[in-house]
């Protein structure tokens, strides 16, 4: 081999080492710079899932490095308002006695007196379950096309009720534990709060009597000294 032909050569081989070197170089400074941008992203994701209520999820697109961003408020269930739900009230409790000492009537509206003037003249002598059905009585016929559309004047309709006398009612001894029954007895009919065994019967009479008209109706129930029609 000739001195300039090993010289050309010499000279290829060192461009060849020199490109090499560059492409090594080049190829490292690449891979830093990719390396450096991924911690970087991942840096600010991090930074950005601490600062916010947001959460990543991978995009539905196939895509491995896509990010969506997914709101989630944090929520908390409102508690329930059954501070005037009167039925959870009776399902609370196991008798009628029982929810007769927790019902509050409070003031009384003039038909409500009427109501709870009837249950205090026509039975306050009877069991509770009596008291409730002439209450349930008073409510039925004002339902009823028959008779007046309010309580007071079911209660002062001509010779219907003998406690009332000349279109008035007697005095009632207002501290006893009688009128507070009968307004805690005629809030419940009211309201709907406890089933009477008398059901949708309209009349009602002592059982040492007998009215001739009673074998015209249909008996619901008898509850101590008192019988119930339809």
């Amino acid at each position: 081999m000739g001195r300039k032909t090993y010289s050309l050569s010499a000279l290829a081989v060192g461009t060849i080492a020199s490109l090499s070197l560059m492409s090594a170089d080049g190829a490292e400074a690449l891979a830093l710079a990719n390396d450096t941008e991924a911690k970087s992203e991942d840096a600010i994701l991090d930074q950005a899932s601490k600062n916010s209520d947001f959460e990543t999820v991978p995009a539905d697109n196939g895509a491995d490095d896509a990010i969506t961003f997914v709101s989630s408020p944090v929520s908390q269930p409102l508690p329930s308002d059954t501070a005037n739900d009167t039925s959870s009230e009776a399902s609370s409790v196991g008798s009628l006695r029982d929810l007769v000492t927790r019902v509050e009537a409070g003031a009384l509206t003039d038909q409500m007196r009427c109501l709870a003037g009837a249950v205090y003249f026509e039975s306050r002598g009877e069991p509770l379950a009596g008291q409730l059905a002439v209450a349930k009585v008073v409510i039925n016929r004002s339902e009823d096309q028959r008779w007046p559309a309010s309580y007071c004047g079911v209660v002062y309709q001509r010779a219907q009720f003998s406690f009332v006398k000349n279109g008035r009612m007697p005095r009632i001894s207002t501290n006893s534990a009688a009128w507070d029954r009968a307004k805690a007895i005629a809030h419940i009919a009211h309201e709907g709060m406890w089933e009477s065994k008398a059901g949708d019967a309209v009349y009602f009479h002592a059982k040492y009597v007998k009215p001739r008209w009673s074998r015209r109706k249909e008996r619901t129930a008898q509850i101590d000294t008192h019988i119930f029609y339809r």
